[in-house]
């Protein structure tokens, strides 16, 4: 294109809200929005996370409450993370498994509160019910097996298919495991269950907060660089979603977000399948500390950076401020 001044003038188009809301590129609305749940015991329960000013823990009743919330906000899906009990926790995350762990009795509480008016994704790992914080099961060295991980995620998939998950999110990046969970779900019978795979999830420094919600922070020995991605990595990470597309996954995700929105792009420009962000626990702490702080008004900021991700490609994005971002957009 050929343009010049003063024959074209861009700032024409920006003149008025009406002529700038007509031409916006992009449009962010509470249906491009996941909201992360963290699931505590008990009943009447709220515990606020520290490293997560404005994010609690909920008891089961909590929840069901706030799925409706999300119903009455317009957003879509909610996401389950359990902060599983130190007694319930070991070194073969067994608990996973129990048809009546916290994952599964919040899947049933928020069906019986909203039916299918909200999806319901669940996490696939085993980090909240590890004694040790990894992801999977480990040698006697301190690696993370692959194989014999997958065969538990396996299980612990068609568990919570079971108990009405409507898209299954493995996040524990071992290599083959969508493939694996796919065909236990369609031999289960389950063969309207989503997959939302985590292909390309890095070695971040963003998650620490996230660790502190579901009890594992504490826990982790050693890192998990042998599972997670490389920082330094694009390639690889098309790789890893080729993989995944290929095995079975409905739907990718890329986390952490802010710091990968390159990658978030890459994906979208590459494969023909919805990419979905992970605005981390990390990211989101940074802009409540910058708005504490005076640096920047939460709102606005808030709202700017998930407007990135749909600008980068996302097709949605998890993320902390779904409800305030939500009542924002909902005027």
């Amino acid at each position: 294109m050929t343009a010049s001044y003063p024959a074209t003038r861009l700032r024409r188009a920006r003149t008025h809200a009406w002529s700038r809301a007509l031409l916006r590129e992009t449009v962010l609305t509470p249906a491009d929005l996941i909201w992360p749940l963290f699931i505590t015991s008990g009943s009447g329960v709220e515990e606020p996370i520290a490293s997560l000013p404005g994010v609690s823990r909920w008891s089961i009743d909590g929840i069901a409450a706030r799925a409706k919330e999300a119903v009455a906000l317009g957003i879509p899906c909610v996401a389950l993370f359990p902060n599983t009990p130190p007694d319930r926790r070991s070194a073969d995350g067994a608990e996973a498994l129990n048809p009546d762990n916290l994952m599964c009795q919040a899947i049933r509480a928020i069906r019986d509160a909203c039916g299918n008016d909200v999806g319901i994704l669940t996490d696939v790992a085993l980090d909240p019910y590890t004694s040790h914080g990894q992801d999977g099961l480990v040698d006697d060295a301190g690696y993370v097996l692959n194989d014999d991980t997958v065969a538990v995620l396996v299980d612990q998939a068609v568990t919570q298919a079971e108990a009405g998950a409507d898209i299954i999110a493995p996040s524990d990046m071992m290599d083959g495991r969508i493939k694996a969970i796919r065909m236990a779900l369609e031999m289960g019978g389950h063969t309207n269950v989503q997959i939302m795979s985590y292909a390309a999830k890095y070695a971040s420094a963003f998650y620490g907060p996230f660790r502190d919600a579901v009890g594992s922070g504490g826990l982790l020995k050693g890192d998990k660089k042998t599972y997670q991605m490389d920082p330094a990595n694009a390639e690889e990470a098309l790789r890893e979603v080729a993989l995944d597309i290929a095995e079975g996954a409905d739907s990718v995700m890329v986390k952490p977000g802010l710091p990968y929105l390159d990658i978030v792009a890459r994906v979208k420009a590459r494969f023909e399948v919805p990419v979905f962000a992970y605005q981390v626990s990390g990211e989101y702490a940074m802009i409540a500390a910058a708005a504490a702080a005076g640096a920047g008004d939460r709102d606005a900021l808030a709202l700017e950076t998930l407007m990135a991700f749909k600008r980068a490609g996302a097709s949605g994005v998890l993320t902390y401020h779904a409800p305030l971002a939500a009542r924002l957009l909902n005027g």
